[in-house]
């Protein structure tokens, strides 16, 4: 397939990923699409993460049509195999089943024909990383390695560092993380202005600083990216306020829980 074509091809894989999908068997159809531009991984992991958030949005789960059996099922080619694979665990961490997609994936590693790809590794850090687990910072670095700046992997595994609150050093990895060139640039974010570091990223970030103490960093972050949305984007103007609130109450208690001190320094 030529060039164009492909190009031709991949967007009306992406037409068909992002539209309602009302058709049940739509995941078998865009797997079907995929094999016939014979897509790597990393194009079927932005396809499918894009197509399991808008199914999930459009109150239709990849969840409520596929099922672990399909996604375990041996006798597919390894195409249709890998979209339904990336379908079902990005369903999985949309709705931060950790355990579940944990348990999947170890099944895969035991049962495929051949080696688990950068993406699918990338969602089983995210498991392990928001159970908190030490054993994801390790599976994270070793996909990091193979990632480059592949955009949708980065966001997986910024993803598991923000859900992970008990993490040894994970809000500092998280912000090492979202300086990577992907990220800082605002690519990949499936939300924003386009310019400069995406509001997924920024909200991620904020969080990351509240769990540092820096609070006023965090709040100068949130205030920036509400100022820059576009009029009327309500994708993430509510989770933004809602970390807003968290910043300025943590901020609140730890400034009761200070000592006042004197001019002399000594508490009083």
């Amino acid at each position: 397939m030529n060039r164009p074509d492909r190009a031709a091809s991949l967007h009306k894989a992406r037409a068909r990923a992002t539209a309602t999908p009302v058709d049940p068997s739509w995941p078998l159809r865009l797997a079907e699409d995929l094999r016939g531009i014979r897509a790597d991984w990393k194009t079927s992991a932005e396809v499918c993460a894009d197509a399991a958030w808008a199914a999930r949005s459009a109150g239709r789960s990849v969840l409520g049509l596929l099922s672990s059996e399909d996604v375990l099922a041996t006798d597919r080619d390894p195409i249709t195999a890998r979209t339904l694979v990336h379908l079902y665990l990005s369903a999985l961490r949309f709705d931060f089943r950790c355990p579940t997609l944990q348990r999947l994936v170890e099944h895969l590693a035991e049962t495929t024909r051949q080696p688990l790809d950068c993406y699918t590794r990338a969602l089983y850090a995210f498991a392990l990383l928001g159970q908190s687990r030490p054993e994801g910072l390790t599976v994270m670095d070793e996909v990091l390695t193979e990632a480059e700046e592949h955009p949708k992997t980065l966001h997986v595994l910024l993803h598991g560092l923000w859900f992970g609150q008990d993490l040894d050093e994970g809000a500092e990895r998280l912000l090492a993380l979202s300086s990577r060139l992907a990220l800082a640039t605002g690519t990949g974010t499936g939300t924003g202005t386009g310019t400069g570091t995406g509001p997924i990223v920024l909200f991620r970030v904020a969080g990351a600083l509240r769990r540092m103490d820096r609070y006023d960093e965090g709040l100068g972050a949130i205030d920036r990216e509400i100022d820059c949305l576009p009029p009327g984007d309500t994708s993430v103007h509510a989770d933004l306020v809602r970390e807003r609130s968290l910043i300025c109450a943590a901020r609140g208690l730890h400034q009761h829980r200070s000592p006042t001190r004197t001019s002399s320094g000594v508490p009083s």
